[in-house]
């Protein structure tokens, strides 16, 4: 791991710790919101995201969500296409998070009514990974280990 400070998280979709609007889950369009990445290593070949809800009971973290391979860039745009190789992402990866190869917003059950949390862990990383699109988030957690420049992350709250 190299000694850099880390990269800071905005989006455009979302303030930190505020309200993810109904348009990025599962009740909505289900897309993957945008993201602005500033202070990136110059060292930077690809970037991951890892997102998860935290406040699932019993589990530290719920998945839903793993693409990596992103190449460097200082903008993740929206509505990331579905499929395990995404070409208009520089053919980055998304691996299985919620059982599909696709960004999986908040949809909570109808009888959970408290708010959630879900992270959306940045690492940037120093080469690109050799994973297909079978790796869930403890493969690729394996992956990046070595590899990491920098990291960040932004929260967004949803409730039913």
């Amino acid at each position: 791991m190299y000694n850099q400070t880390n990269i800071q998280i905005t989006s455009p979709s979302f303030k930190n710790n505020g309200s993810i609007p109904k348009k990025y889950t599962g009740f909505g369009e289900d897309i993957s919101p945008a993201f602005q990445l500033s202070n990136l290593s110059s060292k930077t070949v690809s970037i991951v995201i890892i997102m998860d809800d935290l406040d699932i009971p019993m589990i530290k973290a719920f998945n839903h969500w793993l693409i990596w391979n992103i190449p460097k860039s200082e903008t993740i745009p929206e509505n990331i296409p579905y499929g395990s190789v995404v070409p208009s992402l520089g053919n980055a990866k998304q691996g299985v998070g919620y059982g599909r190869n696709r960004y999986r917003g908040p949809k909570q059950p109808v009888f959970i009514r408290n708010v959630h949390r879900y992270i959306f862990r940045f690492y940037v990383l120093d080469c690109f990974l050799d994973l297909d699109g079978n790796a869930k988030k403890a493969n690729l957690l394996n992956a990046i280990k070595g590899h990491i420049i920098q990291q960040g992350s932004i929260t967004g709250n949803y409730q039913r």
